[in-house]
């Protein structure tokens, strides 16, 4: 079943190389620095470790999982896909929206599956939330709010808003069923370093009138990781941190008085969603169905982190 070789085995990248090695289905590491290579030979003696990208292609292995630094994920997911290779690659997919259409078109012109690491769809807390937002007990979702907010490793080449949000514009796009994007508001705040922001807000306008609000920082004083529901007749919650999903029975009718008809706690699956995703690219490997968080899906996370990253900026 060896059908992946892992590009990038440091820091997030030594998680999918352990997943894929569990599920059987690793065959091989790309890893540029020397120490690491010894160490994963180590680890995984009997999977071929490679120093050069060019040498995990000309293997007759069907996908590529790429965990590399972002400001190379494009030109890397481009060679593969032009070597006939499926392709993972992880958030966010690139860093303008230009260069991930281009993939996403790309893919769909070679026929390759193009896969997106965004990690939260795979949580079954928010599959839970998914399918159950699409029975209409909730009536129609309106708006949805996100919190990723800690006291986090601070980076010097990117800004919170890129590091933190795309796995909360994947669940809002999720959870609204991909509306369309009309509008974009953004605010930020950069206290530690000139230019690049600790505190973002981001509003979010989409067709039908729906609308997000994705906060994040990491200079903060608590640990919160919370998504909120709006819907017609319910009102959700998901805590990330606690793993709690609470339904409130709960709005305002008609007459705009409140309506309260108490809530009540979903007991959630106790799996990784890491392994619940890869999985998920493994078997789109194989039956050739579209994933989850296909190339398309991509697109739309990258082009409102960018609208939102030119409000920002001016």
């Amino acid at each position: 079943m060896n059908q992946v070789i892992v590009v990038g085995a440091g820091n997030w990248g030594r998680n999918l190389v352990k997943n894929f090695y569990q599920l059987g289905a690793l065959a091989g590491v790309v890893e540029l620095n020397s120490s690491l290579r010894e160490q994963f030979a180590q680890t995984y003696p009997d999977v071929p470790t490679y120093e050069k990208y060019n040498q995990g292609l000309e293997t007759d292995i069907p996908a590529v999982v790429l965990a590399t630094p972002a400001p190379t994920h494009y030109q890397l997911a481009l060679t593969a896909l032009g070597a006939g290779k499926d392709v993972f690659v992880e958030k966010p997919m690139t860093l303008q929206a230009s260069e991930a259409r281009h993939l996403a078109e790309y893919a769909e012109e070679t026929s390759r599956i193009l896969m997106v690491g965004h990690l939260l769809l795979y949580q079954p807390a928010i599959s839970w939330m998914r399918d159950y937002l699409a029975t209409g007990k909730a009536g129609e979702v309106l708006h949805v709010s996100t919190q990723r907010v800690k006291l986090g490793k601070v980076r010097r080449e990117e800004n919170v808003w890129w590091s933190f949000a795309p796995h909360d514009i994947s669940v809002v796009l999720d959870l609204l069923g991909q509306p369309g994007l009309t509008e974009v508001k953004a605010s930020g705040h950069a206290m530690l370093q000139s230019g690049i922001e600790d505190n973002v807000h981001v509003d979010l306008g989409f067709e039908g009138g729906k609308t997000a609000h994705i906060h994040c920082s990491w200079y903060w004083p608590l640990l919160t990781r919370t998504t909120v529901v709006i819907a017609e007749k319910q009102m959700l919650v998901y805590d990330e941190v606690l793993q709690k999903i609470t339904v409130y029975d709960k709005g305002v009718d008609e007459n705009f008085n409140n309506r309260d008809e108490g809530s009540y706690e979903v007991e959630v699956a106790d799996t990784q969603p890491l392994k619940i995703e890869c999985e998920h690219f493994l078997d789109c490997v194989q039956t050739r169905k579209r994933p989850r968080s296909d190339g398309w899906n991509g697109v739309a996370v990258v082009n409102i982190l960018e609208k939102a990253t030119e409000m920002l900026h001016g």
